[in-house]
This record gives C-alpha cells, sequence and structure tokens, in this order.
C-alpha cells in the first residue's frame, strides 16, 4: 500500500506542495518510485552533481604553493581557499530547506550548479586577492546548496537502500576529489596556463551536471501527478536530540581531518623534499582510499545499528594520522591512504545517519541541514588551524599531532551513536 506524507510550511505555494507530494510518494514494500521516474536516470543525475560537487575545492591544493607565490599570501590566509566553501557549506545547509519549500527543489538546485560552475571560471580568472576569494565563496556557495539536496533526494526515491545509495554517491564524490587532485598539479606544471588554467577547467564537470539535473526536473514535471490533499506537517531543527548533536560532531570531526589534509599534504610533502608531481600523486591517493572506502563501508553496514562499523573507520583514521606525524616520509602513499580509508567510510555512514534517525523526506532535510550546519562549521576551522599551526612552529609535525586528537575524539563517538528510535522508550 502506498503511503503518502507530505511535510512543508503552510503557507506554500501549491507548486512546492505538488512537489513535496511527488517526492515523497514510495512503496511500503520496497523502492518503487512515482511516475515511472527511471532509478537509471536518477542514479545519472547523483552521480553527474557529486563529481561536480568537489573539484572546486580539491584543486586548490596541488596548485595552493602556486597561488601563495603569486598573491604572496601567508598559509593562514591561504588557507581561507579551502576554509571558506566549508563555512559556507556549513551556513547555507540550515537555510536550503526553506529554499526548496519556497522556490521549489529544482530550480534551486539548478541554480546552486550554475553558481558553482562559473564561479570556478571566474576563479581562475581572479587579478586579485579579493576577486580570487569572493570567486571562492560562490564556488562554496553552489556546493553548499547542492550538497544539501542530494540526501533528501535519496531519501524519497530509495528508501529501503540509503546506505548503498549514500555510498554511491560518497563514491561520486570521491572520484571528482580523486581525478581533480591527480590531474590538476600536472596540468598546471606543463601547461602554459599554469594553475589558472588547472583550476578554471573543472567548471566543465558543472555543464554536465545542470543537463543531468535538468534531465530529472523534466522528466519529473512531464510524470508529476496532480496535487493530492494532505496535511502539512513542519518539522524542527533536532536542537534538543543528544543523537543530533553527536551526529553532527562525529560529521565535524570527520570533515575536519578530510579537507585538513586534502589542503595541506601536497604542500607538507613539497617542504619534505618532494617534488610537485609527487607530492600531487600522493595528494591524489588520499582520494582514491577514499573513494575505495565509500562504496565498501556503505555495503558491509547492513544495520541502522552501525557503531561498529563507525569505529573501525575511527581506529583507522587515527592509526593513520599518528603515523603521519611520527614518520611521514616512511611511506607516504600507505600512510595517506589509511587515513582517507577510515575518513571514507566515516563520511559515508557519517552522511547515512540522518536517514537512519528519520520517516520521512521532509525530517530527513531538516536534520541533514542540522548536521551538515554544524558539522561544515566546525570542520571549516581544519585547514585553517593547521595553516596556522605551521605558521607559528615552522613545521608541519604540531599540526599533524593536533589532527591525532580530532581523530581521537571521532573515535570516542562512536559507541554513543546508536539511531535514537532504537533506543529503549524512544
Amino acid at each position: 500500500m502506498d503511503n503518502v506524507r507530505v511535510h512543508g510550511m503552510s503557507g506554500s505555494a501549491n507548486a512546492a506542495s505538488t512537489e513535496a507530494a511527488f517526492i515523497e510518494t514510495v512503496s511500503g514494500g520496497g523502492d518503487r518510485t512515482v511516475s515511472g521516474l527511471g532509478r537509471g536516470l536518477a542514479i545519472a543525475a547523483i552521480l553527474l552533481v557529486a563529481i561536480d560537487l568537489r573539484p572546486g575545492i580539491v584543486s586548490v591544493g596541488p596548485i595552493l604553493p602556486s597561488i601563495i607565490d603569486e598573491f604572496g599570501l601567508s598559509y593562514a590566509a591561504a588557507s581561507l581557499l579551502i576554509t571558506i566553501p566549508d563555512l559556507l557549506m556549513g551556513l547555507l545547509a540550515l537555510p536550503t530547506p526553506w529554499l526548496v519549500r519556497r522556490y521549489g527543489r529544482d530550480p534551486v538546485l539548478l541554480s546552486a550548479l550554475l553558481l558553482l560552475c562559473l564561479s570556478t571560471l571566474v576563479r581562475a580568472l581572479s587579478p586579485n586577492v579579493a576577486s580570487l576569494l569572493l570567486a571562492t565563496a560562490g564556488v562554496g556557495a553552489g556546493i553548499a546548496i547542492a550538497g544539501a539536496l542530494i540526501a533528501g533526494f535519496i531519501k524519497a526515491r530509495f528508501p529501503t537502500k540509503a546506505a548503498m545509495m549514500m555510498g554511491i554517491y560518497a563514491t561520486a564524490l570521491s572520484f571528482g576529489s580523486t581525478v581533480s587532485a591527480g590531474v590538476t598539479g600536472p596540468v598546471a606544471a606543463n601547461l602554459p596556463g599554469g594553475w589558472r588554467l588547472a583550476s578554471g577547467l573543472w567548471s566543465l564537470l558543472g555543464i554536465f551536471a545542470i543537463l543531468g539535473w535538468l534531465a530529472v526536473a523534466l522528466r519529473e514535471r512531464r510524470d508529476r501527478p496532480a496535487a493530492v490533499g494532505t496535511a502539512a506537517v513542519m518539522h524542527r531543527l533536532p536542537l534538543g536530540n543528544r543523537t543530533a548533536w553527536l551526529v553532527a560532531l562525529f560529521f565535524a570531526c570527520d570533515n575536519f581531518l578530510f579537507y585538513a589534509l586534502l589542503s595541506w599534504t601536497a604542500p607538507m610533502y613539497r617542504e619534505y623534499g618532494l617534488s610537485p608531481t609527487t607530492a600531487g600523486l600522493v595528494l591524489a591517493s588520499f582520494p582514491a582510499a577514499f573513494m575505495c572506502a565509500t562504496p565498501v563501508f556503505g555495503w558491509l553496514s547492513k544495520s541502522e545499528d552501525r557503531r561498529g562499523w563507525l569505529a573501525i573507520c575511527g581506529g583507522l583514521t587515527v592509526a593513520g594520522l599518528v603515523l603521519l606525524a611520527v614518520a611521514p616520509m616512511a611511506a607516504p602513499f600507505a600512510v595517506i591512504a589509511l587515513c582517507a580509508f577510515g575518513l571514507g567510510g566515516g563520511f559515508t555512514l557519517g552522511m547515512t545517519l540522518p536517514l537512519d534517525n528519520t520517516h520521512s523526506v521532509e525530517e530527513a532535510n531538516v536534520w541533514n541541514a542540522f548536521v551538515l550546519t554544524v558539522g561544515y562549521l566546525i570542520a571549516s576551522a581544519g585547514p585553517l588551524l593547521v595553516g596556522s599551526v605551521r605558521d607559528l612552529s615552522g613545521d608541519f609535525r604540531p599540526a599533524m599531532w593536533l589532527l591525532v586528537a580530532v581523530g581521537a575524539a571521532m573515535l570516542v563517538l562512536s559507541p554513543f551513536l546508536r539511531p535514537h528510535h532504537h533506543r529503549p522508550g524512544a
């Protein structure tokens, strides 16, 4: 028997209510969606968008030394090229559900993808620091808004396979990260355009992402049924929910480490004596291992109680960070890959936790917005703190011990992440 649930503002426009009804109609017995929207098209659109959501950030790492030299930036100031997108990914996650209720999911998502595409191109042409940072803010805003909408889409389309689909989504994110990390450095070093060409070429991915989601929007518009009468329910932010805060803190630790390592792995290994190309390859091993971990842990974690797998992810991460702090040159590729494998699994499961704790698309969107806001606001400090510690100490090793402490917090949090509705009396 089909269940139709719509949650939104009582004063929302009819079009928004109709869209909410459409995306929330799910089969009680599986993952069947309404009006024949093909799973293949939905998955393809998710993949194209996901691949587009990380190169705007990841491509900065390999070319950061060149940007520092051209604009005369300190390490702390240069870290803003990563910190600003992280910060906006937190700040803009919260109003995104309201934007969707006000304007509709597809216009908001397509606008965000267009902003990301144009900002990536403009940043590559920046003549000064102000325009560089302003374009970076546009990159972060586009990523923030688009990324906040995918979990709800997955909740609606694949309600019984959320972990697997989040694993696929995270794998596509990692694929975009891996390719941009591996290609940006060689392009900057070997082609006449230098870091500007290497940075701007990733705007091309935005075109494919826009076309992919436009196909979904047109298919849904064609198949969308007439509006159905439903009761509107408003879900509040889970500010008083202990589990929501713990999930957000775990997600924050995972992304704090992810963006700190993504920002400074290549510069760190260049300081340790590796060539720009080799340092770029070490960096590329990070998203590559991350990408391998995301589907593995998404597939292995069958139960909604994922605490055991979360602890394993935390343990792998801490082990890699300790090796990175003690002997970074012993086996750079293996050490970075170990960190990334733990963080990749933690990211996939961390993105799934809001879905495990909710019962509808709207509730999942609200939880996801809360987790992203808290998580990315904290995570945005990662690149900045590592850069600042490096400025103060003259060495990256003290900063690596800071990351070990954050990894330990991630491990300590994992036993407390049982879904709240599985608790006695919940």
